[in-house]
């Protein structure tokens, strides 16, 4: 039973589409702008968004390191 329902749900995921192709145009290759960024950074919330996320990526950093003298001690005490 679970093999034709697996088949099933493989010939469905065949016959749908994500969504419709769109052609691709010259000027989408020389839009350089994007406006989310020049908004955020006309009104420096840029920073802050640069803030939290070297934040984030500070704690897990610290996080992987603690991990890392937490397993050498235990393997250096399995070793002895």
């Amino acid at each position: 039973m679970q093999k034709w329902l697996v088949v099933f749900l493989l010939f469905i995921s065949l016959q749908v589409m994500a969504q419709e192709k769109k052609e691709i145009s010259t000027e989408d290759y020389e839009n350089y702008s994007v406006d989310m960024a020049d908004e955020m950074r006309s009104n420096g919330k840029i920073y802050v968004l640069v803030g939290v996320i070297g934040i984030v990526m500070g704690g897990i950093l610290v996080y992987l390191i603690g991990t890392d003298k937490k397993l050498s001690r235990l393997e250096k005490e399995f070793r002895d």
